[in-house]
């Protein structure tokens, strides 16, 4: 009679315990397949969403720019009577595209996008401290006062910002090591030694702009009206911005026959036109936004983008 031979109880637990790991290796490089294909459409979704909320961002800042050269077409005054001033509220992405009976727009996620331009030169430019030869021009800086003070901040602030523009501006200043680096906005002035309590006060009615440029009396608050023309008081300067409303200022002559006593007034102080303008608009995709605020040229009928910033932030959920 043959006799049958059975493993040892040993080799029996050794191969199931081959077994149990051969499954676990599987099972974890199977998982681990899932996770990077998952990944990967991941990316992929997010890459080509932030595409397009750049290229529909792209479209809205060409659509502020045509807005922009129809106005310069048309040769009146920059005022906020005029079409580029009116902000674009939110509304739907599917609003802004040709009626199609066959359009399946409902079916995809919910985008929203607004938007709105506003005159750069409605607010101080603090590159009016400095002359084309980089030296502090006082009747700036004494203006730069009169609206620190207007504002509730220190008037001292002002020669403390016309100086270190001075120095970041200074011919040498670069790679001596000493002088500060030249803020390119208004957030950057803490570069200068300026607080951030000052600068949150300051930021409505200052700008930061590549060159020096008048403001413009069409557009400007009753604050920084104040303290671009000396002498005037602020109830003058609200009667200014009422007037405007009804017909707004043509010529520098036409608001100087409004405040009989301080003219003639300076053109490279106060103006009735603007060449320089931000450009805001903003993307809402679920909860996601995205904005995008330009600095924009006007030369002529040209339109120039001088800079482009791009902010990403997560809305919170409404209840």
């Amino acid at each position: 009679m043959r006799r049958v031979l059975t493993p040892p109880r040993r080799q029996r637990g050794a191969a199931l315990l081959v077994a149990l790991i051969i499954v676990t290796l599987v099972v974890t490089l199977a998982a681990s397949m899932v996770w990077q294909q998952w990944r990967a459409v991941q990316v992929e979704a997010a890459e080509r969403a932030r595409m397009q909320s750049a290229w529909i961002l792209q479209g809205a800042l060409d659509w502020a720019r045509l807005i922009l050269r129809e106005d310069a077409r048309s040769g009146r005054p920059t005022a906020l009577t005029e079409p580029w001033a009116t902000p674009l509220a939110e509304a739907r992405l599917s609003t802004f595209l040709a009626a199609d009976k066959d359009n399946n727009a409902d079916e995809g996620p919910e985008a929203f996008l607004s938007g709105a331009i506003s005159d750069a030169q409605s607010r101080y430019n603090l590159a009016s401290l400095l002359d084309a030869s980089g030296k502090v021009v006082q009747a700036e800086v004494d203006a730069l006062e009169r609206l620190c003070q207007t504002v509730g901040v220190s008037s001292d602030v002002a020669a403390r910002i016309a100086a270190g523009l001075r120095d970041a501006q200074a011919v040498g200043a670069q790679g001596s090591g000493t002088a500060p680096l030249r803020p390119r906005s208004v957030a950057q002035l803490t570069w200068l030694g300026v607080d951030a309590a000052t600068i949150a006060s300051l930021e409505p009615y200052v700008t930061l702009l590549p060159v020096r440029t008048p403001v413009n009396a069409n557009t400007a608050s009753r604050e920084v009206l104040a303290a671009a023309i000396k002498g005037l008081d602020l109830a003058t300067a609200e009667r200014l911005v009422q007037l405007r409303q009804r017909d707004p200022f043509k010529t520098l002559g036409a608001v100087e026959a409004q405040i009989p006593g301080l003219g003639p007034l300076n053109s490279q102080q106060v103006s009735v036109v603007s060449s320089f303008f931000e450009v805001r608009g903003r993307l809402r995709l679920d909860d996601r936004v995205l904005e995008q605020r330009s600095l924009v040229e006007r030369r002529g009928l040209d339109m120039i983008v001088l800079q482009r910033e791009q902010i990403s932030t997560v809305e919170a959920l409404r209840s």
